[in-house]
C-alpha cells in the first residue's frame, strides 16, 4: 500500500507542476504577445509547449481518475443489479478495461519508437516528437495498473465515488 500512496503522490505532484507551469508559461506568452514588440516572435515556443505539457496533464491523470470513480459511467443500471451479478459485472469491466488499456500501451509504444526512428522533431522546441507520444503510453499504463488493482481487489473504484455522495 504503500507504493501505491507514494504513487498517488508523485502523480499528484506532477500533475499540479504541470498545471502550474502551463499556467505561468501561457501567462509570460500573453504578455510577451502584448508589451513584447519585436521580441514577442522568440517567444513562439510557449505556445508548442503549452500544447506538449496539455497531453501530458491530460494523459497522466487517467489513472487517478479512474480510481476515484471520475470516469463517465452508467451508475443507474449498475445501481439495480442484484449484488452478485453487480459484482460480475465490474469484474468484467475491469478485465475489459484493463485490456483495452493493455492494447493502447502496445500500440502506444510501437508509434513511440517508430517516430523516435523518424527523428521528426517539433518546429519550435526541437523536441523529438517520439517523446511526445510516450504521454499516451505512460498515461494508459498507469489505467491499465488501476484496472488491475482493481480487479484483484487492491483499490475499489467505486466505494470512493459512492462515499463522496
Amino acid at each position: 500500500m504503500l507504493a501505491l500512496n507514494t504513487l498517488r503522490l508523485v502523480e499528484r505532484s506532477v500533475l499540479v507542476i504541470i498545471f502550474l507551469t502551463m499556467v505561468v508559461l501561457y501567462f509570460t506568452g500573453v504578455i510577451a504577445r502584448e508589451m513584447g514588440g519585436q521580441t514577442a516572435s522568440s517567444f513562439a515556443w510557449i505556445e508548442e509547449a503549452v500544447r506538449m505539457l496539455n497531453l501530458f496533464l491530460v494523459f497522466l491523470g487517467l489513472g487517478l481518475a479512474l480510481e476515484r470513480g471520475r470516469h463517465v459511467g452508467i451508475r443507474n443500471l449498475r445501481d439495480k443489479l442484484p449484488d452478485g451479478v453487480r459484482r460480475a459485472l465490474l469484474k468484467i469491466t475491469d478485465i475489459a478495461g484493463l485490456a483495452f488499456a493493455l492494447y493502447i500501451v502496445w500500440l502506444g509504444w510501437g508509434l513511440v519508437q517508430f517516430i523516435l526512428g523518424t527523428g521528426q522533431r517539433s518546429p519550435t522546441l526541437g523536441v523529438q516528437m517520439g517523446l511526445i507520444y510516450l504521454a499516451p503510453v505512460i498515461g494508459f499504463a498507469l489505467l491499465a495498473l488501476r484496472y488491475g488493482l482493481s480487479l484483484i481487489g487492491v483499490i475499489d473504484r467505486f466505494l470512493e465515488m459512492e462515499d463522496a455522495e
